[in-house]
């Protein structure tokens, strides 16, 4: 199943076909495919190179770290992200190693970082769903995490199946059209809310 992106301007396909499935496959993903992934990650940009994020991953074929994982999901991601075979939750070290510092752009990094391993995904067939419902102190409790370290969010990666393969209480949101807010609802100038020079004369609008 597709979903590209109706892009206002021209942007590049892996940045359109990218999309957020509630349903996949049962295809499973192979370690190199994983471990590519996770390279993109790794070669994301972060505030003086401090690469503040982490990542709990778990494949399908690993039942008890499965099912680990995915009981650190709220309940309604639970339901169907159950059926992805990997999932991986995001956190960040929240201090600087270096003097214990607090690094005020931990999770502007891992934002960068999970979204280097979508295009990646993308690049290779893949789908990631990503989430911000977990439990956060589940998963602080489960894994013993230090004290600086941050639960965040969490990834579904797989194969997206089609629509009716969609549980069908979720075909209605598989099915819903993309929207994004446009260019000049978030793209300010000189003034607060005023769209940016650039942007005035769109003739879309």
């Amino acid at each position: 199943m597709r979903k590209p992106a109706p892009a206002d301007w021209p942007i590049h396909p892996l940045l359109a076909e990218r999309w957020s499935p509630y349903a996949f496959t049962d295809e499973g993903v192979a370690e190199e495919e994983l471990m590519a992934l996770f390279e993109a990650a790794r070669w994301a940009a972060s505030s003086y190179n401090e690469q503040p994020w982490r990542f709990i991953v778990a494949r399908r074929e690993e039942p008890a770290a499965f099912a680990k994982v995915l009981s650190c999901l709220v309940p309604f991601n639970q339901g169907w992200a159950g059926r992805a075979p990997v999932l991986a939750l995001g956190l960040v070290q929240t201090l600087r190693p270096g003097d214990g510092s607090p690094n005020a752009a931990a999770q502007h990094d891992l934002g960068l970082a999970a979204a280097s391993l979508t295009v990646e995904a993308t690049h290779r067939g893949l789908s990631v769903h990503q989430m911000s419902g977990i439990v956060a102190d589940r998963i602080r409790d489960a894994w013993a995490l230090p004290d600086d370290v941050l639960p965040l969010t969490a990834l579904a990666i797989g194969y997206a199946a089609s629509l009716a393969a969609t549980r069908e209480d979720l075909r209605d949101r598989q099915r819903r059209p993309r929207e994004r807010q446009r260019l000049p609802g978030f793209v300010f100038g000189e003034r607060w809310g005023e769209p940016a020079p650039f942007l005035v004369g769109d003739p879309r609008d």
